[in-house]
């Protein structure tokens, strides 16, 4: 009898029976909360009807028309409303499956743009589990233990993680782009340095915004050196921070855009986006795939857009990722054991420390398991396991977030008297 890999491991206890807006239903009919989005990938909410119906049609005309073979109108209709929400210049988008096939595929045109090897990422960073996004990532040891020899090139430098250092942000933003120069003096050239490789907001390192000034910090260097800057928006990106991208936070436009998780609301798609000038520098037959441009989840894409517009999710994730990190702190005052509480829109984190100010991950998986017996479903990350991370979907209200931060302030309760 064939079974699923011992290795995959459930956040929750949750077997899921249907979706509906922030709401997952279990095969017993109980409702739970879910303020983890599939990992932020249900920006829309669980089968929102208008990504459902385009769906439906799409799979009646055409499930799969392979975009190197022939072109569809999903995917021609899907670049030229890419072309709406992406930065001024960045008018070229290379499609694939996932976000770290984008980040590969990032990384293969910013070394044959430039002719360069290395990239420069960051301590905190993830970027995916392929062997060579595993070898980007720094987020935690379990992303790229025991399958080196790793990718060749990765250079890690600093991000400022003011909290950790027990910093300010200025600080830790003066250190963290100090380090970088130095790096660029002692282990990777600038002339052998093809680009920065950087999250907005550190995802599994944390919930970690980047403080400003860290971002142009590192477009400034990028023009000096001619190094390209890479902006890994696959969690941050549509809507999820507040606005539409992450980067639009600070004054900077990156060289290249690596998208994927919100942006079909579920359905396997990502994508790179960068000047069409840079995109032709790649080599001849460098980008294709079988499944990348899927029809179907670009239909899907196409409504997800449309709905984040007509229902104004960037507005309503700024208004209620304010409420909820409100909350978020006025439980954290009731409780010592909550170090920080940070995040940007519905990116939010609680840190939990012991009273020396150490991670405390056995206190924070208590939280996230009383969470979840309380119907409340949330995921934990950080290089410690001691940060919970909320991610709702876009489309939750004032009433939901509330409902959230009772079930969350009783967990906390609980773990802290365990």
């Amino acid at each position: 009898m064939a079974q699923l890999s011992p290795l995959l491991k459930q956040a929750t206890p949750v077997l899921a029976e249907r979706g509906e807006g922030v709401y997952l239903y279990d095969e017993d009919g109980r409702r739970h909360l879910d303020f983890t989005a599939g990992i932020g990938v249900t920006n829309t909410g669980h089968c929102h009807p208008r990504v459902v119906e385009a769906a439906r049609e799409q799979v009646g005309r055409l499930i799969h028309g392979q975009y190197t073979t022939v072109m569809h109108r999903p995917m021609l209709n899907l670049t030229e409303r890419l072309g709406e929400v992406l930065p001024e210049g960045l008018d070229s988008l290379f499609y694939l499956n996932s976000g770290s096939e984008a980040i590969e595929a990032s990384v293969r045109l910013a070394r044959q743009a430039t002719g360069r090897q290395n990239l420069v990422v960051f301590h905190g960073s993830f970027h995916g589990r392929t062997m060579g996004a595993a070898a980007l990532t720094t987020a935690g040891l379990k992303f790229r233990s025991g399958i080196g020899p790793m990718m060749p090139g990765a250079v890690v430098a600093p991000f400022p993680q003011a909290y950790r250092y027990g910093w300010s942000e200025e600080e830790a933003t003066a250190f963290a782009l100090r380090e970088l120069d130095y790096v660029l003096a002692t282990v990777t050239s600038p002339r052998d340095t093809a680009a920065f490789l950087v999250e907005p907001m550190l995802g599994e390192g944390g919930y970690i915004p980047a403080p400003p000034g860290f971002l142009a910090g590192l477009r400034e260097r990028a023009d000096h050196h001619g190094i390209l800057l890479i902006v890994d928006e696959v969690q941050t990106g549509f809507g999820r921070t507040g606005r539409f991208w992450g980067h639009q936070h600070h004054d900077v436009t990156p060289d290249v855009i690596v998208m994927a998780k919100g942006l079909a609301s579920g359905f396997p798609l990502s994508a790179i986006a960068a000047p069409a000038s840079l995109m032709e520098k790649g080599w001849p037959g460098s980008q294709g795939g079988t499944y990348g441009g899927n029809a179907v989840a670009c239909a899907a894409a196409l409504a997800t857009l449309d709905v984040i517009r007509d229902e104004g999710l960037v507005a309503n994730a700024a208004a209620m990722g304010a409420r909820l990190h409100a909350g978020l702190r006025e439980v954290a005052a009731d409780h010592p054991g909550i170090g920080d509480v940070r995040g940007l829109g519905l990116m939010q984190a609680s840190e939990f420390v012991t009273p020396e100010g150490d991670p405390d991950p056995e206190r924070a998986v208590r939280a996230h398991r009383e969470s979840a017996e309380r119907g409340l479903l949330l995921l934990t990350c950080g290089a410690f396991g001691n940060t919970v991370r909320m991610i709702p979907p876009l489309v939750v209200d004032e009433t939901q977030i509330d409902d959230a931060l009772v079930l969350w302030a009783e967990a906390v309760a609980k773990a802290s008297t365990a």
